[in-house]
């Protein structure tokens, strides 16, 4: 349901209750409706980010659909930052903004329903931008005050990791890239900022052996149709080094006959489609999923999807990259497995994995969807073995 839909919805309970309450924040004019189009997690992600008030939101949320942990997910998102509502958006905005004008409070809404398309880089960057606007109202400075010198001085202090740093500096670089293209200030106070230094050649995910990622499989039980959509699943990113958010995303019908095989399709980042041949132990594992969740007709339906409680049914939602990583984390812990297994681990373990018998780095780049044959090279642990034999020859 789009937000348009869901401010129009009439509440099931009583008209002083929260649904009353969310449609008095937003106003209803055509001009107003930013975010129609929008899914509702993604525009009350934003929001919950600059404007905690907006809690109350959780219970309409759950009230009209969606599930409680999503909700949540939506509400642990939420950053202690003073909300002021931009004029006439009804879209609440950090201080640092709203007394910028109008005009800046419209082209910062913009910057994130307009310009950034992918909602988990949206995510993202709104809790850098509202972490830096924080700093910047302690200490009472204005959007046409900033200079390069403060930008700095915040990314000096910041406390996170080098990698969260730079990311934090790009989405705000980003931010006054946008403010500077539509004339809201002169020029960007980030574009001389340099963030911290990182470099990588080994990637830091956790990779499971082949026997390994065998003993998982075969450890989850497959007599009931949630066993065996968690074999598919985690089958899935095994055999085709596919990202959980990818797997997660796909239909029914992205599992389809081509001539005698079968392949999946993956729906990437970007916007990307990419078409994999499915494994032979794959193939097994879904078409036994699909037969048990009695799915063959429902081509349009989500493939993953989220199961009732304990009860072993299942609903027609699809599942959360959260709801996939607790599964994970309770299936590794069953078969006595590392507790740093993750949902990207599964990639890492297939690319090395291929690797390791006889696979080029140049295929493996291409089934993993990769820009760069580096990318695909920082999952690759077929060295490790060697490097720690050469180690042992120091004979001290």
């Amino acid at each position: 349901m789009t937000t348009a839909n869901f401010i129009d919805a009439e509440p099931t309970r009583g008209r002083h209750e929260a649904g009353m309450r969310y449609r008095s924040i937003i106003p209803k004019r055509p001009r107003d409706l930013i975010l129609a189009s929008f899914t509702d997690s993604s525009a009350f992600n934003l929001a919950l980010i600059f404007f905690p008030k907006w809690r109350i939101i959780k219970d309409v949320m759950i009230r009209y659909g969606m599930r409680d942990e999503e909700a949540d997910m939506s509400t642990n998102l939420v950053t202690q930052s003073r909300g002021l509502s931009a004029g006439g958006t009804g879209l609440p905005l950090p201080a640092l903004m709203a007394a910028a004008g109008e005009r800046a409070s419209r082209r910062f809404v913009e910057f994130f329903t307009a310009n950034i398309r992918n909602p988990n880089t949206r995510r993202a960057y709104a809790r850098a931008v509202a972490d830096f606007c924080q700093w910047c109202e302690a200490r009472e400075l204005t959007l046409e005050k900033l200079e390069p010198v403060m930008v700095a001085a915040y990314i000096e202090q910041h406390t996170g990791s080098p990698p969260t740093v730079k990311q934090h500096l790009a989405a705000i670089r980003m931010l006054f890239d946008w403010l500077v293209v539509g004339q809201i200030i002169p020029m960007n106070p980030a574009a001389s900022v340099r963030g911290p230094k990182y470099v990588v050649k080994r990637g830091k995910t956790h990779v499971l052996n082949s026997a390994e990622a065998r003993q998982l499989l075969d450890s989850i039980d497959v007599s009931h149709v949630v066993g065996l959509r968690d074999r598919a699943l985690i089958g899935a990113m095994v055999y085709s080094f596919a990202r959980v958010s990818a797997v997660v995303g796909m239909r029914v019908e992205d599992y389809y006959q081509n001539g005698k095989r079968w392949w999946i399709r993956l729906h990437e980042k970007g916007g990307k489609f990419h078409e994999v041949p499915a494994h032979h132990n794959l193939e097994a594992y879904i078409d036994a999923y699909i037969e048990a969740a009695g799915m063959v007709q429902d081509r349009k339906g989500p493939l993953f999807r989220s199961a009732q409680g304990k009860i072993r049914l299942l609903t027609p939602h699809s599942m959360t990259r959260t709801d996939v990583l607790r599964m994970i984390k309770r299936r590794s812990k069953d078969a006595g497995l590392s507790d740093r297994i993750s949902c990207h681990t599964f990639r890492a373990t297939g690319i090395t994995a291929y690797l390791e018998n006889g696979g080029t780095l140049e295929a493996a780049q291409a089934i993993a969807a990769h820009e760069s044959a580096r990318t695909t090279k920082l999952y690759d642990r077929t060295a490790d073995t060697i490097t720690l034999d050469e180690i042992e020859r120091i004979a001290i």
